[in-house]
């Protein structure tokens, strides 16, 4: 079946709230919504313009994505409906859902993170460093913090005002993918084959792992770190208390995103070139499912989440 014919395909979803994630494949122009606890394909969403990042937040039963080409934002319901959508403009990228609601955009081009509310309304716009490409907020919602490429720093803010806290350059060049964990903003620096461990607290560089080659984003799972390193197609696997790396994992051809599974004892891995996700336990590290995507699956962002409610 051709993929640029598919319409909206909508399959019988269980009684219970599932594991779900929204995946964006950017070739294919297409948002393909699975149950990761099933491995079952619950619905395929034709987005225009090369929908890349993405933000599910269970707590308000919505995912949102971007469509790089154009910076058209793009709400999707737990049943992989489209019910919103607004234009922020070419340049929005990077997505991450807001503790209170909303969500916040990196501005790639104008060099901003914006915070948008429920409705889709602007609350605040601050300056970044160059080329914000990922972001991530605390888990208590302090703080919000940009991976600035083109400047190899972090920018951190105030999440609730915006307020920029502290700018702190990264080990390696480039960082890209950003996610938050035990204290610490963690960065996937693409040219510097490292990931930096930020203390927000503090304001400075914490630490560093060496990765793979041209490492894409970073997620946790049962206490260990694990990065995609896109150029050599595997996961490292590092201790985020002793930066020691624990392995290196062959995963798929290009992965870039990944995000934890509910219960944090797996996680979903997007393989851009093998056009598959990926599911692998967090312990033993076995590939525990392989589900076929449409063309060029990216996900960047927390793309996986368990429902609040059926």
């Amino acid at each position: 079946m051709r993929l640029a014919a598919l319409a909206l395909t909508l399959l019988a979803f269980p009684a219970l709230a599932a594991d779900l994630a929204f995946v964006t494949s950017q070739n294919a122009d297409m948002v393909t919504l699975v149950d990761t606890a099933t491995g079952q394909v619950l619905a395929q969403t034709p987005v225009a313009g090369k929908p890349a990042p993405v933000a599910y937040d269970p707590t308000a039963g919505r995912a949102y994505v971007i469509a790089a080409d154009t910076g058209r934002l793009v709400v999707l319901d737990e049943a992989g409906r489209v019910t919103a959508s607004r234009d922020l403009g070419e340049g929005a990228f990077g997505l991450a859902a807001a503790p209170e609601g909303g969500l916040f955009v990196t501005d790639w081009f104008g060099a901003r993170l914006i915070r948008l509310d429920g409705n889709l309304e602007r609350v605040w716009a601050v300056p970044t460093g160059a080329a914000p490409a990922g972001v991530a907020v605390s888990d208590d919602g302090q703080w919000v913090a940009t991976a600035d490429r083109d400047a190899d720093g972090v920018s951190i803010f105030d999440a609730a005002t915006g307020a920029l806290l502290a700018r702190v350059k990264t080990a390696g060049a480039h960082p890209f993918g950003i996610t938050y964990h035990d204290g610490r903003f963690w960065t996937a620096d693409v040219q510097g084959d490292t990931v930096s461990a930020i203390d927000p607290a503090a304001g400075r560089l914490a630490g560093s792992v060496p990765t793979g080659s041209h490492p894409y984003a970073v997620a946790f799972a049962r206490g260990r770190g694990f990065v995609t390193n896109q150029y050599a197609g595997t996961l490292t696997v590092f201790d985020p208390a002793a930066l020691a790396v624990l392995a290196e994992v062959p995963i798929g051809d290009y992965p870039e995103g990944i995000s934890p599974l509910p219960g944090g004892e797996a996680l979903a891995i997007a393989n851009w070139d093998s056009d598959t996700l990926v599911l692998i336990d967090a312990e033993s590290l076995e590939i525990t499912a392989e589900i076929a995507m449409p063309p060029g699956p990216r996900a960047f962002g927390q793309f996986t989440g368990r429902q609040v409610s059926p």
